[in-house]
Protein backbone atom coordinates (compact mmCIF):
# COMPACT_ATOMS: atom_id res chain seq x y z
CA UNK A 1 0.00 0.00 0.00
CA UNK A 2 1.43 3.29 -1.09
CA UNK A 3 1.15 6.31 1.14
CA UNK A 4 0.05 9.60 -0.42
CA UNK A 5 2.95 11.96 -0.14
CA UNK A 6 2.19 15.42 1.19
CA UNK A 7 3.18 18.38 -0.93
CA UNK A 8 6.22 20.14 0.29
CA UNK A 9 6.27 23.88 0.79
CA UNK A 10 8.48 24.39 -2.27
CA UNK A 11 5.99 22.52 -4.51
CA UNK A 12 3.10 24.63 -3.22
CA UNK A 13 5.05 27.80 -3.92
CA UNK A 14 5.83 26.62 -7.48
CA UNK A 15 2.13 25.85 -8.19
CA UNK A 16 1.08 29.23 -6.78
CA UNK A 17 3.62 30.97 -8.98
CA UNK A 18 2.30 29.07 -12.05
CA UNK A 19 -1.33 30.08 -11.34
CA UNK A 20 -0.24 33.71 -10.91
CA UNK A 21 1.56 33.53 -14.25
CA UNK A 22 -1.60 32.22 -15.93
CA UNK A 23 -3.68 35.07 -14.47
CA UNK A 24 -1.10 37.59 -15.64
CA UNK A 25 -1.12 36.02 -19.12
CA UNK A 26 -4.95 36.22 -19.32
CA UNK A 27 -4.99 39.86 -18.23
CA UNK A 28 -2.17 40.59 -20.68
CA UNK A 29 -4.17 38.96 -23.51
CA UNK A 30 -7.17 41.12 -22.65
CA UNK A 31 -4.98 44.20 -22.75
CA UNK A 32 -3.42 43.03 -26.00
CA UNK A 33 -6.87 42.74 -27.66
CA UNK A 34 -6.43 44.21 -31.11
CA UNK A 35 -8.37 47.40 -31.74
CA UNK A 36 -8.90 48.85 -35.23
CA UNK A 37 -6.96 51.97 -34.27
CA UNK A 38 -3.84 49.85 -33.62
CA UNK A 39 -3.76 48.47 -37.18
CA UNK A 40 -1.84 50.58 -39.68
CA UNK A 41 -2.96 48.72 -42.82
CA UNK A 42 -6.18 50.34 -44.04
CA UNK A 43 -7.74 47.19 -45.54
CA UNK A 44 -7.09 45.03 -42.47
CA UNK A 45 -8.28 47.83 -40.20
CA UNK A 46 -11.59 48.11 -42.08
CA UNK A 47 -12.07 44.30 -41.96
CA UNK A 48 -11.51 44.20 -38.17
CA UNK A 49 -13.80 47.19 -37.67
CA UNK A 50 -16.59 45.57 -39.74
CA UNK A 51 -16.20 42.31 -37.80
CA UNK A 52 -16.44 44.09 -34.42
CA UNK A 53 -19.46 46.06 -35.62
CA UNK A 54 -21.22 42.87 -36.75
CA UNK A 55 -20.51 41.18 -33.38
CA UNK A 56 -21.99 44.14 -31.50
CA UNK A 57 -25.04 44.08 -33.76
CA UNK A 58 -25.62 40.35 -33.14
CA UNK A 59 -25.19 40.80 -29.39
CA UNK A 60 -27.70 43.65 -29.36
CA UNK A 61 -30.17 41.55 -31.40
CA UNK A 62 -29.85 38.67 -28.90
CA UNK A 63 -30.61 41.02 -25.99
CA UNK A 64 -33.69 42.40 -27.77
CA UNK A 65 -34.96 38.88 -28.54
CA UNK A 66 -34.46 37.83 -24.92
CA UNK A 67 -36.31 40.93 -23.68
CA UNK A 68 -39.25 40.34 -26.06
CA UNK A 69 -39.41 36.67 -25.01
CA UNK A 70 -39.51 37.65 -21.30
CA UNK A 71 -42.29 40.16 -21.98
CA UNK A 72 -44.32 37.60 -23.95
CA UNK A 73 -43.90 34.97 -21.21
CA UNK A 74 -45.00 37.45 -18.54
CA UNK A 75 -48.11 38.42 -20.51
CA UNK A 76 -49.04 34.76 -21.02
CA UNK A 77 -48.74 34.13 -17.29
CA UNK A 78 -50.84 37.23 -16.56
CA UNK A 79 -47.98 39.05 -14.88
CA UNK A 80 -46.68 42.53 -15.47
CA UNK A 81 -43.76 42.58 -17.94
CA UNK A 82 -40.41 43.78 -16.56
CA UNK A 83 -39.95 47.54 -16.94
CA UNK A 84 -37.86 48.63 -19.90
CA UNK A 85 -34.61 50.43 -19.19
CA UNK A 86 -34.63 54.15 -19.92
CA UNK A 87 -31.61 55.16 -22.02
CA UNK A 88 -29.36 57.82 -20.52
CA UNK A 89 -29.27 60.97 -22.63
CA UNK A 90 -27.86 64.45 -22.11
CA UNK A 91 -31.42 65.80 -21.83
CA UNK A 92 -32.63 63.49 -19.03
CA UNK A 93 -29.34 63.78 -17.09
CA UNK A 94 -29.18 67.58 -17.23
CA UNK A 95 -28.01 69.50 -14.18
CA UNK A 96 -30.69 70.65 -11.76
CA UNK A 97 -31.82 74.22 -12.40
CA UNK A 98 -33.74 76.28 -9.84
CA UNK A 99 -35.20 78.51 -12.55
CA UNK A 100 -37.24 75.74 -14.25
CA UNK A 101 -40.87 76.92 -14.47
CA UNK A 102 -43.53 74.95 -12.60
CA UNK A 103 -47.27 74.82 -13.39
CA UNK A 104 -48.16 76.00 -9.86
CA UNK A 105 -45.85 79.03 -9.92
CA UNK A 106 -48.19 81.95 -9.13
CA UNK A 107 -45.36 84.51 -9.32
CA UNK A 108 -44.70 83.49 -12.95
CA UNK A 109 -48.35 83.94 -13.98
CA UNK A 110 -48.52 87.30 -12.18
CA UNK A 111 -45.39 88.41 -14.08
CA UNK A 112 -46.95 87.34 -17.38
CA UNK A 113 -49.84 89.75 -16.86
CA UNK A 114 -47.49 92.69 -16.30
CA UNK A 115 -44.61 92.08 -18.75
CA UNK A 116 -43.85 93.86 -22.05
CA UNK A 117 -45.66 91.29 -24.22
CA UNK A 118 -48.98 91.11 -22.35
CA UNK A 119 -50.76 93.71 -24.54
CA UNK A 120 -49.97 91.77 -27.73
CA UNK A 121 -50.63 88.32 -26.27
CA UNK A 122 -53.97 89.45 -24.81
CA UNK A 123 -54.88 90.67 -28.34
CA UNK A 124 -55.16 94.30 -27.19
CA UNK A 125 -52.63 95.18 -29.93
CA UNK A 126 -52.09 93.61 -33.35
CA UNK A 127 -48.46 92.58 -33.99
CA UNK A 128 -46.76 94.86 -36.54
CA UNK A 129 -43.16 93.99 -37.40
CA UNK A 130 -40.46 96.17 -38.98
CA UNK A 131 -37.71 94.19 -40.73
CA UNK A 132 -34.39 95.56 -41.89
CA UNK A 133 -30.77 94.56 -42.48
CA UNK A 134 -27.36 95.77 -41.37
CA UNK A 135 -25.80 98.74 -43.19
CA UNK A 136 -23.64 96.77 -45.60
CA UNK A 137 -25.64 93.74 -46.58
CA UNK A 138 -25.58 91.24 -49.44
CA UNK A 139 -28.46 90.00 -51.61
CA UNK A 140 -28.91 86.98 -49.35
CA UNK A 141 -30.03 89.16 -46.42
CA UNK A 142 -33.09 90.66 -48.18
CA UNK A 143 -33.87 87.23 -49.71
CA UNK A 144 -34.01 85.78 -46.19
CA UNK A 145 -36.21 88.67 -45.01
CA UNK A 146 -38.59 88.14 -47.94
CA UNK A 147 -39.13 84.54 -46.80
CA UNK A 148 -39.51 85.65 -43.16
CA UNK A 149 -42.26 88.02 -44.31
CA UNK A 150 -44.13 85.01 -45.74
CA UNK A 151 -43.89 83.35 -42.29
CA UNK A 152 -44.72 86.34 -40.02
CA UNK A 153 -47.95 88.18 -40.97
CA UNK A 154 -48.13 92.00 -40.99
CA UNK A 155 -44.36 92.43 -41.37
CA UNK A 156 -42.82 95.27 -43.42
CA UNK A 157 -39.33 95.48 -44.92
CA UNK A 158 -37.43 98.82 -44.95
CA UNK A 159 -34.00 99.32 -46.51
CA UNK A 160 -31.46 100.22 -43.83
CA UNK A 161 -29.41 102.80 -45.70
CA UNK A 162 -27.08 104.67 -43.34
CA UNK A 163 -29.59 105.15 -40.51
CA UNK A 164 -28.53 104.47 -36.94
CA UNK A 165 -30.46 101.71 -35.16
CA UNK A 166 -31.63 104.08 -32.39
CA UNK A 167 -33.25 106.35 -35.00
CA UNK A 168 -34.98 103.30 -36.52
CA UNK A 169 -36.33 102.41 -33.05
CA UNK A 170 -37.71 105.96 -32.61
CA UNK A 171 -39.31 105.83 -36.08
CA UNK A 172 -40.87 102.43 -35.37
CA UNK A 173 -42.33 103.69 -32.08
CA UNK A 174 -43.96 106.63 -33.86
CA UNK A 175 -45.46 104.35 -36.52
CA UNK A 176 -46.91 101.94 -33.90
CA UNK A 177 -44.70 98.95 -34.69
CA UNK A 178 -44.62 96.29 -31.94
CA UNK A 179 -41.26 94.65 -32.86
CA UNK A 180 -38.11 95.12 -34.95
CA UNK A 181 -36.11 92.32 -36.56
CA UNK A 182 -32.60 93.11 -37.83
CA UNK A 183 -30.72 90.58 -39.98
CA UNK A 184 -26.93 90.92 -39.80
CA UNK A 185 -24.76 89.54 -42.59
CA UNK A 186 -21.08 88.62 -42.61
CA UNK A 187 -19.20 87.56 -45.76
CA UNK A 188 -22.47 87.67 -47.72
CA UNK A 189 -24.15 85.20 -45.36
CA UNK A 190 -26.72 86.08 -42.61
CA UNK A 191 -25.07 85.20 -39.29
CA UNK A 192 -27.04 87.05 -36.57
CA UNK A 193 -30.57 88.11 -35.71
CA UNK A 194 -31.66 90.96 -33.46
CA UNK A 195 -35.20 91.04 -32.02
CA UNK A 196 -36.32 94.27 -30.35
CA UNK A 197 -39.65 94.51 -28.55
CA UNK A 198 -41.36 97.89 -28.68
CA UNK A 199 -41.85 100.28 -26.99
CA UNK A 200 -40.05 99.06 -23.84
CA UNK A 201 -37.93 96.13 -24.99
CA UNK A 202 -36.42 93.65 -24.36
CA UNK A 203 -33.69 93.13 -27.00
CA UNK A 204 -32.53 89.60 -27.84
CA UNK A 205 -29.39 88.92 -29.85
CA UNK A 206 -29.17 85.51 -31.56
CA UNK A 207 -26.46 83.78 -33.53
CA UNK A 208 -27.94 82.54 -36.83
CA UNK A 209 -26.60 79.39 -38.51
CA UNK A 210 -27.48 76.61 -40.98
CA UNK A 211 -29.75 78.83 -43.06
CA UNK A 212 -31.53 77.08 -45.95
CA UNK A 213 -33.83 79.14 -48.16
CA UNK A 214 -37.00 77.79 -49.75
CA UNK A 215 -35.53 77.33 -53.22
CA UNK A 216 -32.80 75.02 -51.78
CA UNK A 217 -35.29 72.71 -50.02
CA UNK A 218 -36.20 69.65 -52.05
CA UNK A 219 -39.95 69.21 -52.80
CA UNK A 220 -40.79 72.43 -50.93
CA UNK A 221 -44.27 73.88 -50.74
CA UNK A 222 -45.46 77.46 -51.22
CA UNK A 223 -47.11 79.06 -48.17
CA UNK A 224 -50.54 80.68 -48.34
CA UNK A 225 -51.52 84.05 -46.86
CA UNK A 226 -53.29 82.51 -43.84
CA UNK A 227 -52.13 83.28 -40.30
CA UNK A 228 -49.94 80.37 -39.13
CA UNK A 229 -50.21 78.26 -36.00
CA UNK A 230 -47.24 78.59 -33.64
CA UNK A 231 -45.53 75.70 -31.80
CA UNK A 232 -42.95 76.42 -29.06
CA UNK A 233 -41.14 73.38 -27.58
CA UNK A 234 -38.93 72.94 -24.49
CA UNK A 235 -38.70 76.56 -23.28
CA UNK A 236 -38.72 75.40 -19.65
CA UNK A 237 -36.63 77.87 -17.59
CA UNK A 238 -37.48 81.47 -16.66
CA UNK A 239 -35.11 82.72 -19.36
CA UNK A 240 -36.56 80.27 -21.90
CA UNK A 241 -40.09 81.32 -20.95
CA UNK A 242 -39.19 84.95 -21.58
CA UNK A 243 -37.61 84.16 -24.97
CA UNK A 244 -40.68 82.08 -25.86
CA UNK A 245 -43.01 84.99 -25.10
CA UNK A 246 -40.80 87.34 -27.16
CA UNK A 247 -41.10 84.98 -30.16
CA UNK A 248 -44.81 84.54 -29.50
CA UNK A 249 -45.36 88.32 -29.62
CA UNK A 250 -44.23 88.34 -33.28
CA UNK A 251 -47.24 86.27 -34.38
CA UNK A 252 -50.99 87.02 -34.22
CA UNK A 253 -52.84 85.10 -31.52
CA UNK A 254 -55.79 84.07 -33.75
CA UNK A 255 -54.38 81.52 -36.24
CA UNK A 256 -56.40 80.55 -39.29
CA UNK A 257 -56.59 76.75 -39.10
CA UNK A 258 -58.01 76.56 -42.59
CA UNK A 259 -54.58 77.46 -44.00
CA UNK A 260 -52.96 74.40 -42.28
CA UNK A 261 -49.68 76.26 -41.70
CA UNK A 262 -47.38 75.66 -38.72
CA UNK A 263 -44.31 77.62 -37.61
CA UNK A 264 -42.24 75.62 -35.11
CA UNK A 265 -39.52 76.86 -32.73
CA UNK A 266 -38.00 73.76 -31.11
CA UNK A 267 -35.44 74.29 -28.33
CA UNK A 268 -32.95 71.46 -27.81
CA UNK A 269 -29.74 71.92 -25.78
CA UNK A 270 -30.12 75.73 -26.07
CA UNK A 271 -30.28 75.63 -29.88
CA UNK A 272 -33.60 76.89 -31.30
CA UNK A 273 -34.49 75.07 -34.53
CA UNK A 274 -37.02 76.77 -36.81
CA UNK A 275 -39.20 74.89 -39.32
CA UNK A 276 -42.17 76.00 -41.42
CA UNK A 277 -44.62 73.36 -42.67
CA UNK A 278 -47.98 72.84 -44.30
CA UNK A 279 -49.95 69.78 -43.21
CA UNK A 280 -52.86 67.75 -44.56
CA UNK A 281 -54.96 64.94 -43.10
CA UNK A 282 -55.77 62.02 -45.38
CA UNK A 283 -57.91 58.93 -44.85
CA UNK A 284 -56.25 55.74 -46.02
CA UNK A 285 -57.70 52.25 -46.30
CA UNK A 286 -55.89 49.86 -43.98
CA UNK A 287 -54.71 46.61 -45.57
CA UNK A 288 -56.03 43.30 -44.23
CA UNK A 289 -52.51 41.98 -43.86
CA UNK A 290 -51.63 44.70 -41.38
CA UNK A 291 -51.18 42.97 -38.01
CA UNK A 292 -51.89 46.15 -36.02
CA UNK A 293 -55.37 46.58 -37.53
CA UNK A 294 -58.12 44.30 -36.19
CA UNK A 295 -60.25 42.51 -38.79
CA UNK A 296 -63.87 43.65 -38.44
CA UNK A 297 -66.84 41.81 -39.92
CA UNK A 298 -70.44 43.00 -40.18
CA UNK A 299 -73.60 40.99 -39.27
CA UNK A 300 -73.55 39.13 -42.60
CA UNK A 301 -69.95 38.08 -42.05
CA UNK A 302 -68.49 40.31 -44.76
CA UNK A 303 -65.24 42.12 -44.16
CA UNK A 304 -65.51 45.87 -43.50
CA UNK A 305 -62.64 47.98 -44.82
CA UNK A 306 -61.31 50.17 -42.04
CA UNK A 307 -59.92 53.65 -42.71
CA UNK A 308 -57.18 55.32 -40.75
CA UNK A 309 -56.29 59.00 -40.79
CA UNK A 310 -52.68 59.92 -41.55
CA UNK A 311 -51.00 63.34 -41.49
CA UNK A 312 -48.58 64.42 -44.21
CA UNK A 313 -46.15 67.35 -43.96
CA UNK A 314 -44.59 69.55 -46.61
CA UNK A 315 -41.81 71.96 -45.68
CA UNK A 316 -42.22 75.53 -46.94
CA UNK A 317 -38.97 77.06 -45.69
CA UNK A 318 -36.86 78.83 -44.64
CA UNK A 319 -34.93 76.58 -42.26
CA UNK A 320 -32.44 77.92 -39.71
CA UNK A 321 -31.00 77.56 -36.20
CA UNK A 322 -30.74 80.23 -33.49
CA UNK A 323 -28.48 80.40 -30.41
CA UNK A 324 -29.10 83.08 -27.76
CA UNK A 325 -26.09 85.35 -27.16
CA UNK A 326 -27.61 88.05 -24.95
CA UNK A 327 -30.88 89.45 -23.59
CA UNK A 328 -30.97 93.17 -22.79
CA UNK A 329 -33.45 95.28 -20.79
CA UNK A 330 -35.20 97.93 -22.86
CA UNK A 331 -34.50 98.74 -26.49
CA UNK A 332 -31.12 98.45 -28.22
CA UNK A 333 -28.38 100.35 -26.34
CA UNK A 334 -24.75 99.23 -26.60
CA UNK A 335 -23.30 101.73 -24.10
CA UNK A 336 -25.78 102.23 -21.25
CA UNK A 337 -27.92 99.11 -21.68
CA UNK A 338 -28.49 96.74 -18.77
CA UNK A 339 -28.26 93.05 -19.69
CA UNK A 340 -30.57 90.42 -18.18
CA UNK A 341 -28.42 87.55 -19.47
CA UNK A 342 -25.18 87.25 -21.47
CA UNK A 343 -23.60 84.05 -22.74
CA UNK A 344 -19.95 83.71 -21.68
CA UNK A 345 -17.39 81.01 -22.61
CA UNK A 346 -16.94 79.96 -18.97
CA UNK A 347 -20.62 78.90 -18.91
CA UNK A 348 -19.82 76.01 -21.28
CA UNK A 349 -17.87 73.96 -18.73
CA UNK A 350 -20.54 71.24 -18.58
CA UNK A 351 -22.38 69.56 -21.46
CA UNK A 352 -25.38 68.93 -19.19
CA UNK A 353 -26.06 72.55 -18.24
CA UNK A 354 -28.78 74.29 -20.24
CA UNK A 355 -30.18 77.81 -19.82
CA UNK A 356 -33.36 77.79 -21.94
Amino acid sequence: MGVKRKKSETEELVEGAKSNDKNIENSYKKKREILPSMIKNKEKRSIVHAKMKQEKKLEKRKKLKARDANEKRALELGEEPPPRAIPRTIENTRELDETVCRPDDEELFAGNDADEFSSVLKQELTPKILMTTCRYNSTRGPAFIKELQAVIPNSHYFKRGTYDLKKIVDYANKKDFTSIIVVHTNRREPDALLMIGLPNGPTAHFKLSKLVLRKDIKNHGNPTGHKPELVLNNFTTRLGHRIGRLIQSLFPQDPEFRGRRVATFHNQRDFIFFRHHRYIFESKESKGSDSKVKKVRDAKGEKITQERVIARLQECGPRFTLKLISLQHGTFDTKGGEFEWVHKPEMDTSRRRFFL
